[in-house]
């Protein structure tokens, strides 16, 4: 009898290892995940980050009273590129992307720009970068809450703190950048 007793914590045991080892290698996954959905955001932020000055110089000449916005899109840009943090550079991102929107809107008052072959080029490829950055952010969004989720719920929420895997900040939008984009004529 001795023995079915020693069986049983045994068989108990080794599922208990089995169970955390799964729940661990469950958090290692979408830790990865968040990770990996991070670097596709990031190779598309490097991407418009090297469009700009480009597009820049081909506005700058033609759009001769915008010249704060200009400035502004590129320390916004600046900021982005310095970094130190994954909080700071969704901060830094999430600013320049306003920026980026209201240059393209205020690029709509000038004929000139929208007959340059050039600037309709940068325009549209930068139009495509935003679209996928935008697609990437709200990929990683989902990844980082399912991280998230994990790490707040019981009994996970144990081997998470065992092995200090912490939760990710959102991509959001700053509150700034929220409001529509005004347009004058």
């Amino acid at each position: 009898m001795e023995n079915y007793i020693l069986i049983g914590i045994a068989v108990a045991a080794v599922g208990f290892v089995a169970y955390l080892i799964a729940m661990y290698n469950t958090l290692v996954k979408y830790r990865v995940e968040t990770d990996n959905a991070w670097s596709q955001i990031d190779v598309q932020l490097k991407r418009r980050t090297d469009l700009i000055p480009n597009l820049v110089e081909t506005v700058k000449g033609v759009m001769k009273f915008e010249k704060e916005t200009l400035t502004q899109v590129m320390e916004a840009r600046s900021r982005a590129l310095g970094a130190q943090s994954q909080r700071d550079r969704l901060k830094a991102e999430g600013e320049l992307s306003g920026l980026l929107g209201r240059l393209l809107a205020v690029w709509e008052n000038y004929p000139e720009l929208k007959s340059s072959r050039n600037a309709l080029e940068l325009q549209e490829e930068l139009t495509t970068t935003e679209n996928r950055i935008s697609y990437t952010r709200g990929h990683y969004n989902d990844v980082a809450a399912n991280l998230n989720t994990m790490i707040v719920q019981f009994p996970t929420n144990l081997v998470a703190n065992a092995f200090r895997i912490t939760k990710r900040d959102f991509f959001e939008i700053p509150e700034t950048e929220k409001a529509p984009t005004k347009v004058s004529f």
